[in-house]
């Protein structure tokens, strides 16, 4: 499985990719949606995790921009406000409810990733 984290918050997003690392999970990360853009350009990931609220552009944004390049991706919304509204719009947004609120727990995203992925497989 190969995850790209997105996240302004830089401590939050590098760390996330070590402990996913040290499970075998192979994770990359950005701070900002221009870094985020160029690696899925020189990368294959399986899953997206996206922060609602960035600066410049917001999760739901790049999502969109990151389905036009790879359409078979999955996305996780991440978010530090938790509001009705942004849990809303995620889930619309995504089709599920993959929307997680920080600080998030190791073991419940891992759990959520193999939700995804195991889901790709019966589709595909």
């Amino acid at each position: 499985m190969r995850v790209l984290l997105v996240d302004d918050e830089e401590e939050l997003v590098a760390t996330l990719a070590e402990r996913l690392d040290m499970r075998d999970i192979d994770a990359a990360w950005a701070t900002d949606y221009r870094t985020a853009l160029a690696m899925i350009k020189e990368r294959e990931f399986d899953i997206a995790l996206l922060d609602v609220r960035m600066p410049e552009m917001n999760g739901l944004e790049l999502k969109r921009l990151i389905e036009a390049q790879r359409p078979d991706m999955k996305f996780i919304f991440l978010t530090g406000h938790g509001s009705e509204e942004d849990f809303k719009a995620c889930s619309a947004e995504s089709g599920k409810e993959y929307y997680l609120i920080k600080p998030v727990q190791i073991e419940v995203l891992i759990a959520k990733l193999n939700e995804i992925c195991q889901g790709q497989g019966e589709r595909g």
